[in-house]
């Protein structure tokens, strides 16, 4: 019987008279291919490696404020900590898609926005996961953030009764409830009720004195309004300062940011305006956040909780005032213009409870006719 090859699929071995026989050729072929596997899967591990720590190093934020001084603080965390923060920004209703449709795939590691209507829900849409820490429970208030720590407080604002001061006594408004009364017929104007604002407001009524009580004051006010619900919170103001109405319902910061425009008609427009904090004799000035949250899929958790420490922390609450007429969590400012308005009694509602009654102050505010 003749000598054959052993069958090997690289014929590295061969059988023949003087027996087994190795193929160096072949040999060196296989040693090339199993160095080139070998470089290959090193090379993998190492930038795998590479990969996780610059992404140690990179935070990525989806937000809805667009203020310079956000950017300015971001530099400062970066330059305490060497953690880059990349900023993406978009309405809340168009992030929160885009965390949906991203799913896993997500490089979001914070989500800010205005609002705790928003993060609430954010949260029961499965976008947000909890990242609390003592540092944060001790610089956020308890009735400014999430119970399970999905989002927490960043920035506060009141949303106020702005009235005309040419046409309105200072006493003459005190309450939410006067802008139901007859006698401010004609005399109102409001934004849209689907503004998230708005539903919080009317939430909070709901929670502190029940769905009748709330849809009967949405339907007085409704009565009163001088046009059809439209336009933002400016352009309430303005309306009250051109003489379209008397008094109007907008956020704080709003008559701060007019008030300190560079555009001189913004500062005429605010000049004319009067505040008012209802309800001290009550429940309080209802109250809301800016705040954030750690998205479901945040490649950079830790550093995520590390720039929310920073962001409520004394130094940075103490530029929000300066830049944005917000007031800071501890809800104490030096800044002139805040102090100016006076002190005044939050509502110490505990904001998980606008998400609570959302839906029922649409409902109330569909049945008041209220657009």
């Amino acid at each position: 019987m003749p000598f054959q090859p052993l069958k090997s699929p690289l014929l590295i071995l061969t059988l023949n008279k003087r027996g087994v026989e190795v193929h160096p050729i072949l040999l060196i072929k296989l040693m090339k291919k199993l160095f080139t596997t070998l470089s290959m899967l090193t090379a993998s591990a190492f930038l795998s490696g590479v990969c996780h720590a610059q992404d140690d190093k990179l935070l990525t934020v989806f937000s809805y404020r667009h203020y310079e001084s956000d950017t300015e603080l971001y530099k400062k965390f970066t330059e305490q900590t060497g953690i880059k923060v990349e900023v993406v920004k978009s309405k809340a209703d168009a992030l929160f898609e885009r965390l949906k449709s991203e799913g896993a795939k997500s490089k979001a590691d914070l989500v800010i926005t205005a609002d705790a209507g928003r993060l609430i829900k954010a949260k029961a849409e499965g976008l947000l996961q909890a990242g609390g820490s003592e540092t944060l429970h001790k610089q956020v208030p308890t009735n400014l953030r999430d119970s399970e720590d999905n989002w927490f407080g960043i920035t506060v604002r009141s949303r106020i009764i702005a009235y005309s001061k040419d046409r309105v006594k200072a006493d003459e408004i005190k309450s939410y409830a006067d802008l139901a009364q007859p006698e401010w017929k004609g005399r109102v104007v409001a934004r849209s009720s689907s503004n998230i604002y708005n539903q919080s407001l009317l939430a909070a009524m709901i929670a502190n004195e029940g769905p009748k009580a709330a849809t009967k004051w949405a339907i007085g006010v409704r009565k009163n309004m001088a046009r059809n619900p439209q336009g933002n919170d400016r352009d309430q103001i303005r309306a009250v300062a051109s003489g379209i109405a008397d008094a109007t319902i907008v956020n704080t910061y709003y008559v701060g940011l007019l008030a300190n425009s560079e555009d001189q008609k913004d500062r005429d427009v605010a000049a004319k305006i009067g505040i008012c904090f209802p309800d001290q004799d009550g429940k309080g000035a209802h109250i809301n956040i800016s705040g954030a949250g750690i998205c479901k899929h945040a490649p950079n958790k830790d550093g995520a909780i590390k720039l929310l420490e920073f962001l409520t922390s004394k130094t940075s609450q103490e530029t929000f005032p300066k830049a944005t007429s917000e007031f800071p969590l501890s809800m104490e400012s030096s800044v002139p213009l805040l102090q100016s308005w006076g002190k005044f009694k939050a509502d110490s509602l505990n904001l998980e409870k606008l998400g609570e009654h959302n839906a029922e102050a649409a409902k109330a505010f569909a049945a008041a006719g209220w657009e």
